[in-house]
């Protein structure tokens, strides 16, 4: 009994600090932008181990959910806060909106972890299921989901693959892969899009000067490195110039 109590307690508080760290620290929404921007780095580190290239490039949205959590007591689940970034019709990356993620499953599971997940949207009907859907939209269900292929390894994807509208990764220690993500709940949360956005502040005092300088906001750095990963890969160098023959 007081074994199962203890484990209760300690799943408890696991869920507590996921969800309270990130506020206490700041501004939760802040915060999650930067981890997504953490991600999108480590993504960037390991270009031949990673996300294709290519179907990075293609993507019409990607939705980056820094440390979510899957915990576990008999009835498991995973709990996330991330954001949603869409591609722009000039190809830039347009502001977050931020998302929540919830998917449950059956079994015995005692414990708790933490990863990143990764949600590549191909078509913009995908993308807006997501923003004007007013309930919750499952993966698998109303959406269809494929583990995404990894390195570079997009041509041998599976017709399973190539029919589905989104592909899902994780990230756990350092290396991505592909995840089967079938029956997790993406809602959007537009209370902390408002939030975030009402927290970023133009410009803070120098303590040193005392002038106002103008403050860079998390998602704009976000969306700069999100434009360097996915730019189109440069044409090969043309060969050497031909030199006309002088006949004899």
């Amino acid at each position: 009994m007081k074994t199962t109590r203890g484990l209760l307690v300690s799943f408890s508080l696991v869920i507590w600090f996921h969800f309270s760290g990130a506020a206490l620290a700041g501004s939760r929404e802040t915060a999650t932008v930067e981890a997504a921007g953490e991600v999108v780095d480590a993504l960037a580190a390991i270009p031949l181990k990673g996300i294709p290239p290519t179907l990075f490039k293609e993507a019409q949205g990607v939705a980056i959910f820094p440390g979510v959590l899957k915990a576990g007591f008999f009835v498991g689940g995973r709990f996330g806060h991330g954001v949603l970034l869409v591609r722009e019709k000039d190809d830039s990356w347009g502001p977050p909106t931020f998302l929540r993620i919830r998917g449950g499953s059956l079994g015995f599971q005692v414990g708790a972890q933490s990863t990143d997940l990764i949600l590549l949207f191909k078509t913009k009907d995908g993308v807006d299921r997501i923003l004007q859907g007013k309930r919750k939209v499952t993966l698998g269900a109303d959406l269809a989901v494929a583990a995404g292929p990894v390195g570079r390894q997009a041509e041998a994807a599976t017709d399973a693959q190539l029919r589905a509208e989104i592909y899902s990764y994780s990230r756990s220690r350092g290396l991505f892969a592909g995840l089967a993500l079938e029956g997790a709940g993406v809602l959007a949360d537009p209370t902390a899009t408002q939030e975030y956005n009402r927290s970023q502040p133009s410009s803070v005092t120098d303590k040193q000067t005392g002038k106002q300088v103008r403050v860079t906001p998390p998602d704009v750095t976000l969306r700069q490195k999100l434009a360097t990963l996915s730019k189109k890969e440069a044409a090969p160098p043309a060969g050497p110039a031909s030199v006309p023959v002088r006949q004899p």
